[in-house]
């Protein structure tokens, strides 16, 4: 079945936010069609801190906010919860599967406090929000790690799209529908990750 048009869009802004390609992002935002933006596109610019930092999507408010915005935030869009690790344990396992132990040593021998964070913070409160469905997000996390040149989590990434429900064309799919944004070099590697995975262009 593949991706559809509004995820190849959300992919696309989630990249333009990460990268920080401002002038593709007032575009993006431009020919955004009825209905959208959304709460997919609401969605996808809160999950990108995790990936490019609170700066870059502070950057991203105000540019989408200088042309047109992102919608009305409905009421049921805002959690007020604090971290949730045991919802981020289970995606985080769901993800890694038998490779979560491993991961999470590594993350604990950087700093005890940096595990808990990507635990409690990126899996529990961001990347298991509803709004999007993991599938859409680990797809979300693929295209940005690709172009940011992080090859080794972007192959763990797409591990968890793919464990997710994604199909492994859609992994695929996804780089390429922001090929034009990524550095070739970074995009070829990116390819070459994906034919991997069975989702070779």
């Amino acid at each position: 079945m593949g991706l559809s048009a509004g995820e190849r869009r959300l992919a696309r802004l989630f990249t333009e936010v990460v990268l920080g390609d401002w002038e593709k992002l007032r575009r993006e935002r431009q020919a955004a069609p009825a209905g959208e933006p959304d709460r997919g596109w609401r969605e996808c610019v809160l999950q990108a801190h995790i990936f490019a930092g609170f700066p870059r999507v502070v950057e991203a408010y105000g540019v989408l906010a200088s042309c047109g915005g992102l919608g009305t935030i409905e009421p049921e869009e805002v959690l007020a919860e604090s971290d949730q690790p045991e919802r981020g344990r289970a995606l985080f396992e769901r993800i890694y599967e038998k490779e979560a132990v491993r991961v999470r040593e590594m993350l604990r021998a950087g700093h005890p406090d940096f595990e808990r964070w990507i635990e409690g913070h990126a899996y529990g409160r961001i990347l298991s929000r509803p709004g999007l469905e993991p599938r859409t997000r680990e797809l979300l996390a693929v295209a940005g790690l690709a172009a940011l040149g992080q090859d080794r989590q972007m192959a763990s990434h797409a591990r968890g799209a793919l464990r997710c429900g994604a199909r492994p064309q859609e992994v695929g799919e996804v780089i390429e529908a922001v090929a034009d944004l990524i550095d070739l070099d970074r995009l070829e590697r990116a390819r070459t990750v994906c034919a991997h995975f069975g989702g070779g262009a």
